[in-house]
């Protein structure tokens, strides 16, 4: 099940997993958070990995590429981050995403664990992130 949303001559596909649309200033600063956590934080990789650190109360923020397939592989992390109370935010490019952390392949997600000098801005993402929920 995919809706298919125009906005700002940009396609932004809303699968299963996407609980909100995510503005691309707002994942511009995902992915910056992301590379500063790469330099200084801690980062658990993958969908199992991501889980985990939700589950174990250890992430601080969790950030999922839009353009996974299957898209399921996704589908449960939002819930659990609600359950949990964690934030999270969507980008569209998983290869980005992967780019971001240092990677050379794509990653379907990302839970930072500290980050480091990158407060500021996951503290920024964390409110517009409550204020798109509503």
């Amino acid at each position: 099940m995919m809706t298919v949303h125009w906005h700002r001559k940009e396609v932004i596909k809303m699968t299963v997993f996407v609980r909100f649309e995510t503005p691309k200033e707002l994942s511009d600063k995902a992915y910056s958070l992301a590379e500063i956590a790469r330099e200084g934080g801690k980062i658990k990789k993958g969908t199992n990995e991501v889980t985990k650190a939700v589950e174990r109360g250890a992430a601080a923020i969790v950030i999922m590429a839009t353009d996974v397939n299957p898209p399921e592989i996704l589908a449960h992390i939002p819930a659990l981050c609600d359950e949990r109370n964690v934030a999270y935010v969507y980008v569209p490019s998983k290869a980005e995403l992967g780019n971001s952390i240092g990677l050379e392949k794509p990653t379907a997600s990302i839970a930072i664990i500290d980050v480091g000098k990158g407060k500021p801005i996951c503290d920024e993402i964390t409110q517009a992130v409550k204020a798109l929920k509503k």
